[in-house]
């Protein structure tokens, strides 16, 4: 991906990425100011900063971790993150009672300052107002990246929030490019980004880093991509930010012909930044209108994305499940998506040693 040379363009200041999860801890040494606690309204900020499974502060260390202290530093080190928290797995009682909602979560993160929000969750049950609440913060102009789901190998259960309309579902790719065979396929795939081998927290201790897989942080990757990029280009309106990511997507198949597997391609914001000539096209045209239509179009503010539903991309062809998304403009000890501090192996934090790893899947 050539993330050194990426930072010496955009590191992702000035752009702050709504991450909603299991909360997110701030904490660590990798997100010590990084985290825009009192940027939560109060009605949805219940027990923000309390990770109960570690999920969250994981997927905020990818977007946005500083490597500090050897922890991971995210692709976009210069974003911040404004945390949310939801009741996924692992929560009881009183807890889940008082924990928001995603609908009133994602209505919130859409009146905050941030440009992306990243949703790295998913269940197979629709919700009304979880679809409602997403229409409206397209309507304000957001990008919302979400996890398409793991159960590609095991049943391909459609995935929401990812299947509505105004999501980015993002895929998960191996190092070569190809899909992973958890990734969970279908016509509402957009893009696709690492989710194999990525450093995440084991548990809600926040003492050892596991070796994890899943599109959970492939979302986080695209959400820092976006964030790279509208760092460089702050006058563009999220169109724009995620047409070039689309336009510049590895992919070997042609652009209008988009794969259940892999949607687009594999996203390379390096190739969005070093262009100096790049064409974002109009601000208020949305680039995956064919895909979000269905008749009921968000009322965007002047500057936001005009998207509105979702339908069929390719007939339901299976398509290509390999990307083209070696960046050959860059060596193989640069093209690399997470940076875990100065080091070469992932360490247990709090002087316990090293840590032992085991794979895992995230949701």
């Amino acid at each position: 991906m050539g993330a050194q040379e990426m930072w010496k363009i955009s590191t992702g200041k000035g752009v702050k990425v709504a991450v909603i999860d299991t909360g997110v801890n701030p904490a660590t040494s990798s997100l010590k100011g990084q985290v825009l606690v009192g940027e939560v309204p109060k009605s949805v900020a219940y027990h923000v900063t309390q990770d109960y499974t570690g999920h969250g502060t994981s997927m905020a260390e990818i977007i946005a971790g500083t490597g500090a202290g050897g922890g991971i530093r995210g692709l976009a080190p210069g974003a911040k993150v404004i945390p949310f928290r939801i009741a996924l797995k692992g929560l009881k009682g009183a807890e889940e009672r008082e924990t928001p909602d995603e609908a009133a979560v994602i209505r919130a993160a859409a009146d905050s300052d941030a440009k992306v929000i990243n949703m790295s969750f998913g269940s197979v049950a629709p919700d009304d107002g979880v679809k409602a609440a997403m229409k409206y913060a397209a309507s304000k102009g957001k990008l919302m990246f979400v996890s398409i789901g793991n159960d590609g190998d095991d049943g391909n259960t459609p995935s929401y929030p990812a299947i509505y309309p105004y999501a980015i579902g993002v895929a998960a790719l191996d190092k070569s490019g190809t899909v992973a065979k958890f990734s969970t396929h279908g016509d509402y795939v957009d893009v696709a980004a690492p989710g194999l081998d990525i450093p995440s927290w084991c548990d809600s201790r926040f003492t050892a880093y596991c070796d994890t897989g899943g599109t959970s942080p492939s979302s986080a990757i695209a959400s820092a991509s976006a964030a790279l990029v509208w760092s460089a280009h702050p006058t563009w309106t999220g169109n724009q930010v995620l047409r070039t990511l689309i336009d510049t997507a590895g992919r070997s198949w042609p652009k209008n012909k988009p794969s259940t597997y892999l949607g687009y391609g594999g996203i390379r914001p390096r190739r969005v930044l070093i262009n100096k000539d790049i064409d974002p096209g109009p601000a208020d045209v949305d680039p995956l209108a064919a895909e979000n239509s269905d008749g009921t179009a968000a009322t965007p503010a002047p500057s936001a994305t005009a998207s509105s539903g979702k339908q069929a991309k390719d007939g339901g062809s299976s398509g290509p499940t390999s990307a083209a998304a070696k960046d050959a403009g860059s060596d193989s000890n640069t093209r690399t998506w997470v940076i875990i501090g100065a080091a070469a192996a992932v360490l247990v934090l709090g002087g316990a040693g090293i840590a032992v790893l085991r794979a895992r899947r995230n949701t």
